[in-house]
């Protein structure tokens, strides 16, 4: 897309023709930044993990053995959820049953089946292993974030080097300073015989593989080679393969790949992945690698950041490297864990699933200000391809026309049920509108606007319009509503009256959908949703200016779902710059979360809770927060573990399932201290902590498409450099009211004063804001 074409020529005007205002920060991770052990790890979850997007891996050891967990994203038991869709799946029972106060039936037809049956699920892929030596010892097991590598050396000098390639789907190994040959073999998931009975099995533990109840695969031998192919539900398959070359002058070198099979995928058949593998072994490691590591050295110049806080810094880098190893376009998004699957003989918690209701839209949180637009739109390709198929569930379920989204849906977007307050939720598809606004406002593509944009808004609006109704003072509302696991899946989960979670979104895509059409010059539409926006109420709170999850119920529990403050972020309907009653409502709002406190949070509240707390320029609250995040709710290789791993009473939640939005809030949350744009300006470290003396950033990126540049020290910002991509006006907060200004040709200023300017610039254009000496 024009998109990235964009971005690269700017990052290369950047680096060649400007000289960069922020040498503190870094172009590239450094090695401090690096995962980093004496030894490799012994579960799963702590493993060294590497991906493309599309295929994975977990580089660990097993019984003593050197274990690679390989996964793919696309391979899925895709079956229809047994006993969901009868008749009573409709919007309109589920009010019935809620006014007639009978919920059993619908929590048995549309919330047990979830836990009940075992798929559909994303499932594993399998796993190959090396057995070593007992002699051997680790040394140094790493992950070099710059080349996205991992190595492990043992004592004896014995090195293993091996990727993820960044596009193509296989992985390399190579194995150096060895006397023997390292052969492989492929250990396929236990998807046959018994079952595993014992244990608590519900959607967070993982069910049992067998219970899928596939014959299992085959495992095909060959000179050099592995194949191992497995068929699962309905006639999908997918197969594993691994090649490599004989040992030759200490070295041995090999690939493997992962392919998935659909019956009624595409009339071109996929590649196996024995092919592939084959056909990726016609090269050297060492020339794979350098178009790898190519890739990684671009998606690394997008931005950068410096901050004297050491915990904090690696972490974002480390958050930016797992972003780059799971979001791709051309590969599904980012699912609960990604392309890191459980490799412990189950089904993967809660499925592996698409949750729509935080988990997928906190996960691209970071892409916008990170300047990583490309990959952000591996998210909306995939909700533009299943669109048809929402449209559908839009029919069945809500019986309208309009476009809503299942909270928790398949590899294909089919709805899979749950607790229907959050996997049926009449908002999600005015939640995800969000991320299509941001990819509008920070790239300012007209081409996509118009195309992909609008009308994803037009269709969320349209269901809106046509599923909310009048009360008795004339107030548009939902006719139950709810705030997504407040009140687990009760009855007393469904409120009369829309709470602030359904009201936030709702009122934000009226509100972006405005703004959009008369960006498209749609005036009577937009004439048309600002009528409908009028008709629904304000934001609940109480009479201290907090808000509510709704009008009859306070924020009185404390919660990992900050569904209540919706408005304040990441909609950002409610504006610190909007002046003194919105300050009251953002302040009180956060103290009363701090005041009820963490105990059943997860580490992805924390995460949350440093961006809400950088909206309020609280940088203080914010690093704190970020810090806890980071220093009690990561695993060791980074991973977000949901729970405290302390157990020092940072959340009653000390239990460790793994996935990854935790862990792009984190990233997104930094950003947020750095740079902050939402509110009509550019506003250039508005919430550092003033012990943060000296920080930097380098191509973050601002709504406008702007790319920003600033360094500060001794505790003030001292430069700031911009540079536009798309021509028009952009407006900035200065740090102090005497800045010395330079602009590039064809910039003027449009109006100033003490703490605005306003610029109208053609693209490609440059400021710069700088301190007088």
């Amino acid at each position: 897309m024009r998109d990235i074409k964009r971005c690269i020529f700017f990052q290369i005007l950047l680096v060649c023709v400007w000289p960069l205002v922020t040498p503190a920060a870094r172009a590239q991770p450094a090695a401090k930044h690096n995962l980093h052990f004496e030894k490799l790890a012994n579960v799963w979850d702590e493993a060294l993990p590497l991906g493309n997007g599309t295929v994975g891996a977990l580089i660990w050891e097993r019984e003593g053995k050197l274990r690679f967990s390989l996964d793919r994203a696309d391979i899925w038991d895709m079956r229809p959820m047994a006993g969901l869709h009868r008749d009573e799946f409709r919007y309109k029972w589920v009010q019935e049953q809620v006014r007639k106060k009978d919920y059993k039936p619908v929590q048995q037809y549309f919330d047990a089946p979830y836990d009940r049956e075992p798929a559909p699920s994303k499932i594993p892929a399998g796993a190959l292993e090396f057995t070593l030596p007992a002699d051997w010892k680790v040394k140094r097991a790493e992950v070099m974030l710059a080349s996205a590598t991992a190595e492990v050396e043992w004592d004896n000098g014995a090195v293993l080097k091996t990727f993820v390639h960044a596009t193509e789907p296989v992985g390399w190994f190579r194995f150096e300073n060895v006397r023997s040959e390292m052969s492989p073999t492929i250990v396929a998931p236990r998807y046959s015989g018994a079952i595993q009975e014992g244990g608590p099995v519900n959607s967070l533990v993982g069910d049992d593989l067998a219970r899928l109840g596939y014959k299992q695969g085959t495992i095909t031998p060959g000179a050099g080679s592995i194949t191992y192919r497995q068929e699962g539900w309905g006639g999908f398959t997918y197969e594993v393969a691994v090649r490599w070359k004989p040992l030759q002058n200490g070295v041995v070198e090999g690939v493997w790949s992962v392919s998935s099979h659909y019956p009624k995928a595409a009339a071109k058949p996929a590649t196996v992945a024995n092919v592939l593998a084959r056909n990726a072994l016609k090269q050297t490691y060492v020339a794979a690698a350098s178009s790898h590591q190519a890739w990684w050295k671009r998606f690394w110049s997008m931005s950068s950041v410096s901050v004297p806080d050491p915990l904090i810094e690696k972490q974002w880098y480390l958050e930016q490297y797992k972003f780059g190893s799971a979001a791709r376009r051309g590969a599904p998004p980012i699912s609960l864990q990604a392309v890191w699957t459980a490799d412990n003989g189950r089904i993967p918690p809660w499925k592996g699933d698409y949750h729509h209701d935080l988990n997928t839209q906190l996960s691209y949180w970071p892409a916008y200000s990170g300047n990583h637009l490309e990959e952000a739109l591996g998210y909306l390709d995939h909700l533009d391809e299943n669109k048809d198929n929402y449209l559908r569930y839009t029919k069945l379920y809500f019986g309208t026309d309009g476009l809503a989204v299942p909270g928790v849906t398949t590899l294909d977007g089919t709805e899979m049920g749950g607790w229907i307050q959050y996997s049926l939720s009449p908002t999600v598809s005015g939640w995800l509108a969000h991320h299509y606004y941001l990819q509008w406002r920070y790239g300012m593509d007209k081409a996509f606007l118009k195309a992909r944009a609008y009308p994803w808004f037009r269709q969320a609006c349209a269901l809106f319009e046509n599923i909310t109704v009048k009360n008795g003072q004339g107030e548009r509302h939902l006719p139950i509503s709810s705030s997504p696991e407040i009140r687990d899946n009760r009855l007393e989960a469904w409120f009369p009256e829309t709470t602030n979670y359904d009201l936030a979104i709702i009122r934000f895509t009226f509100k972006a959908g405005i703004e959009l059409a008369e960006a498209l010059d749609d005036k009577p539409q937009a004439e048309k949703w600002r009528k409908l926006l009028g008709e629904f109420p304000d934001f609940a709170q109480t009479e201290e200016n907090e808000l509510m999850f709704a009008r009859t119920l306070p924020y009185n529990e404390s919660h990992r779902h900050f569904s209540h403050a919706m408005a304040i972020h990441p909609l950002g309907l409610i504006k610190w710059e909007d002046g003194e009653q919105s300050q009251k409502t953002i302040t009180n709002t956060i103290a009363l979360l701090d005041k009820v406190g963490p105990d059943w949070w997860c580490g992805y509240s924390y995460s949350w809770l440093a961006n809400l707390k950088a909206r309020a320029k609280d940088g203080a609250g914010a690093r704190d927060a970020l810090a806890t995040f980071a220093k009690a709710f990561c695993l060791p290789n980074s991973f977000h573990a949901n729970g405290d791993q302390t157990k020092s009473g940072l959340s009653k939640f000390t239990y460790r399932p793994f996935t990854l939005e935790g862990n792009f809030a984190f990233a997104a949350g930094l950003q947020e201290m750095m740079l902050q744009s939402y509110a009509g300006m550019i506003d250039v470290m508005p919430a550092l902590p003033a012990d943060w003396k000296d920080a930097a950033f380098s191509n973050l990126r601002a709504e406008g498409a702007v790319l920003v540049s600033a360094k500060r020290e001794a505790g003030k910002v001292v430069e700031v450099s911009l540079v536009t991509e798309q021509a028009g006006e952009f407006s900035v907060k200065k740090p102090s009211p005497d800045w010395k200004i330079t602009m590039s040709k064809g910039v003027r200023k449009v109006k100033e004063n003490e703490q605005i300017i306003t610029f109208n610039a053609p693209a490609g254009a440059r400021v710069e804001l700088r301190r007088p000496d």
